[in-house]
């Protein structure tokens, strides 16, 4: 593409209020935060239990980073797997009640890695029309016939079931927690229909980890999973509060995927320093039910109180929660005026969301005090 291809582009991007650019963001704590020079309350962030600022992950990572240095400087099957990946990925087995767990650098490495080792030509996908982008990029990298169904809809999930064999395997394949609409996918009925068609299933647990389940395992009840083959993955990077995923697995199928995942073999490992925070960070957070608590305690009047007032929130039921606007421009604007008043809350438009369904995407955090939420509803009623 030229750069006068670029420009055009660009420029209708503009005309639609799609454009989009970085904004210069100052963390200067756990949720102040200053954008472009402008203090506000970060509503943004995936920090939902607050961990990202918690002083052990900071000493752990400090000691790791004064005594290994600040990078891994090979990926690992080089020389880059150091102790640290050996105690997080136990560290996290333990937790998730499985006997393995490999460590990926991303959530989105992850899902575009693993997916096309785990489905190829001759499989068949079914995939919520909402799933992350993530999981639509590894599925389209796998080659296999994937079958869209409407967001959460079993029935329609269940006649695809019925209409598509595969010479090869089947796989139901959902996020848990949805990240731009905040609902829980209905796991214990996908289970079931898996169970009758015979399919595999694969659940991103990304917004769920140590926010739901025993524990903050996630959403998925693996008592659910019987009899099923069933792969969760999750993320260091939001609740945890550092940098990462993993996929939580049998020593076999980590063998397997040491061998076969192009995001395995061919990146740089991940530093010392935040695999040292990653292994604090789910020590805590499979303790922390009092801010899992809190954290429902909040999002529950954030909802009530916003649908009080008259605005759209979909189906939200987690700590994610849209303000559901329609068009681009009133969801800028609507992001612009809070910000003034000292809220950082993020517009979300096409093509993260679809057409006419711009929306604030308001994020809790069990570090949000009840005062400040308290402020952020009364803002929302003053726009």
């Amino acid at each position: 593409m030229t750069q006068n291809e670029m420009s055009l582009k660009l420029a209708a991007l503009d005309v639609e209020n799609r454009k989009r650019r970085l904004k210069e963001v100052e963390r200067l704590s756990g949720k102040q935060i200053t954008v472009e020079g402008q203090l506000a309350i970060d509503f943004s962030s995936n920090d939902y239990l607050g961990l990202a600022n918690h002083p052990v992950l900071i000493a752990a990572s400090k000691q790791a980073l004064e005594k290994y240095g600040t990078g891994s400087t090979a990926s690992r099957l080089i020389s880059g797997n150091s102790p640290f990946y050996t105690e997080l990925e136990a560290a996290t087995a333990a937790w998730k009640g499985k006997e393995a767990a490999l460590v990926f650098n991303s959530g989105y490495l992850l899902n575009t890695s693993l997916l096309p080792v785990l489905c190829g030509a001759e499989d068949v996908v079914f995939c919520d029309r909402l799933n992350h982008a993530s999981l639509i990029d590894g599925i389209k990298l796998s080659g296999a016939k994937w079958v869209v169904y409407p967001h959460s809809d079993l029935e329609a999930l269940e006649k695809a079931l019925k209409k598509y064999a595969a010479k090869g395997k089947r796989w139901i394949i959902t996020d848990s927690v949805f990240s731009m609409d905040g609902d829980i996918a209905r796991l214990p009925e996908i289970a079931s229909l898996a169970r009758i068609y015979k399919c595999n299933i694969f659940i991103d647990e990304a917004h769920a980890t140590g926010v739901l389940g025993e524990q903050g395992r996630g959403a998925w009840n693996s008592a659910d999973g019987e009899g099923l083959s069933v792969l969760t993955m999750g993320t260091y990077s939001k609740a945890l509060g550092s940098l990462g995923a993993f996929i939580a697995c049998t020593a076999l199928e980590k063998e397997y995927f040491v061998n076969t995942c192009r995001g395995v073999i061919f990146t740089t490992a991940l530093p010392p320093a935040v695999l040292a925070a990653s292994r604090f960070a789910v020590f805590y957070a499979s303790k922390m039910e009092a801010e899992r608590s809190h954290l429902k305690v909040i999002a529950d009047k954030v909802r009530s109180a916003i649908k009080a007032l008259g605005y759209d929130i979909g189906q939200s039921e987690t700590q994610i929660i849209p303000v559901i606007l329609g068009q681009d421009g009133a969801v800028l604007d609507a992001s612009r005026a809070l910000l003034k008043k000292g809220f950082f809350v993020p517009p979300v438009r096409f093509p993260a969301v679809g057409k006419g369904r711009a929306r604030l995407r308001l994020s809790l955090s069990a570090a949000h005090t009840l005062k400040e939420v308290d402020a952020l509803i009364k803002a929302l009623g003053e726009l």
